[in-house]
């Protein structure tokens, strides 16, 4: 079986606290935040104008949309998105939740990463106990 992996970046401007912290990132402080979108499919459109795509980009970035403008984008991640210890492996989760909620179609992955040297990829496990 073929598969198919894409991604549609995004950035946002944000600060947080980790309260549980015990070093300077218990302080308030901001990143430049860089995050993907990872969308799966096993079938490329057959026909019509997204003909050869799982999904189209534009599509992957309407979801986003209203999740950057509403929550992320120069907002206090800690007051908007309702995480006490918004760390990035906590916001990956929380991105991927919404857009799940959104109902984005073959959502596979969010990645999260809070300097250009660390971040976080967050994906529900398929292994079940």
């Amino acid at each position: 079986m073929e598969e198919w992996i894409i991604y549609k970046e995004f950035r946002f401007e944000a600060a947080h606290t980790l309260p549980h912290h015990d070093g300077k990132c218990r302080r308030l402080h901001g990143h430049s935040w860089v995050g993907r979108v990872y969308v799966k499919g096993y079938e490329l459109m057959a026909e019509g104008p997204k003909q050869g795509m799982i999904i189209d980009y534009a599509d992957v970035k309407q979801y986003m949309k209203p999740i950057l403008d509403n929550y992320l984008d120069h907002y206090y991640l800690n007051e908007t998105t309702g995480l006490e210890n918004p760390t990035s492996e906590a916001i990956a989760k929380w991105v991927y939740e919404k857009l799940e909620a959104a109902g984005l179609p073959g959502l596979y992955a969010v990645e999260i990463r809070e300097t250009c040297t660390s971040g976080c990829t967050y994906k529900k496990s398929s292994y079940m106990l």
